[in-house]
């Protein structure tokens, strides 16, 4: 197994962006509230290092590779052929003996709670066995379809259409009044890079005590910490694309005391800095700041849809 990204040495050179790829794959509308999006990944290198920035839950096949991921708060969780990625409160590296592939679903908070079960908050920054968590049926069939997947008898589409009606038939309802409260938690984060905290609890039918419980339960954290981290980033996100006016960058500084303020929480959370977001040396930091990958706490401004999705690789 490749050394721990948390180990000795730190982190080493990064994969290369011309050794892998990746495509986002449909989401039917059944699951959309749940799943923000599936995607396939592949790296055929011996060994593959990069860096997860401060994530959603994710639902993962790992078909092909085994490795680990360096935990913010120190030692690392190893990798399993069917994974269950926590929320992450900060970027994380992480290293996989190769050839690599992946097929996973980026799970909504709504999907994660609904799907797991889990408090985000007690559960955070884990890499887990999913046997251990999730529904036995779903686990079941993600095993069989490594197999499949590794044999060469199912692709990645023809795996993500059996996983789709069995991650539905495993969700499981919240209690009345929780799915209202984190969507008017995921608008109140779309509506600022960095919302009144005050207009949050209008929002909510909840006191306040009760709200930012809610709120760490389903996101893993407490309403200011939530807003710093989708601050960064969505700054993050808009600082990698290929053209941004001058205007929005603006809007990104103000969000921000100061330059060098920007450059540190951009570099907590997605893991790099601002100068090295569009860096050729990071290629799944890119495509993980995907916009696709915010899509149920939305962009704060308008966003030139044509020259973003120039961007993605979506099929399905």
């Amino acid at each position: 197994m490749a050394q721990s990204a948390g180990a000795k040495g730190g982190q080493g050179p990064l994969t290369p962006a011309n050794r892998f790829a990746i495509d986002y794959l449909g989401v039917s509308p059944q699951l959309s509230d749940y799943v923000t999006t599936f995607y396939h990944f592949r790296c055929d290198d011996e060994k593959v290092d990069d860096i997860q920035p401060a994530a959603i839950g994710h639902f993962s096949l790992f078909a092909f590779g085994e490795g680990e991921m360096g935990l913010p708060e120190g030692g690392i969780d190893p990798s399993h052929r069917v994974n269950l990625l926590t929320p992450f409160s900060r970027a994380a590296p992480f290293r996989v003996d190769g050839p690599f592939h992946a097929i996973g679903a980026a799970l909504s908070p709504l999907g994660w709670a609904a799907l797991t079960g889990l408090c985000a908050k007690t559960h955070c920054n884990r890499l887990y066995r999913a046997d251990d968590w999730l529904d036995p049926a779903l686990v079941a069939l993600g095993h069989a379809l490594c197999a499949a997947y590794r044999a060469g008898e199912k692709d990645a589409k023809q795996c993500v259409a059996e996983l789709e009606p069995a991650m539905l038939a495993a969700m499981q309802p919240l209690k009345p009044g929780h799915p209202e409260l984190i969507a008017a938690t995921n608008a109140w984060l779309a509506g600022d890079f960095l919302p009144e905290i005050d207009d949050l609890y209008a929002a909510s039918p909840y006191s306040r005590r009760q709200t930012q419980r809610l709120v760490e339960r389903y996101f893993g954290l407490s309403p200011v910490a939530l807003r710093r981290k989708y601050r960064a980033l969505r700054a993050a996100t808009l600082l990698s694309l290929p053209s941004l006016t001058l205007e929005y960058e603006a809007q990104i500084g103000q969000a921000f005391y100061d330059q060098p303020h920007m450059i540190r929480e951009i570099r907590l959370f997605a893991g790099r800095t601002p100068a090295r977001l569009t860096d050729a040396s990071s290629p799944y930091l890119t495509e993980m700041l995907n916009k696709k990958n915010l899509r149920q706490v939305g962009l704060p401004i308008a966003m030139d849809e044509d020259a973003n999705d120039s961007q993605e690789s979506e099929t399905g």
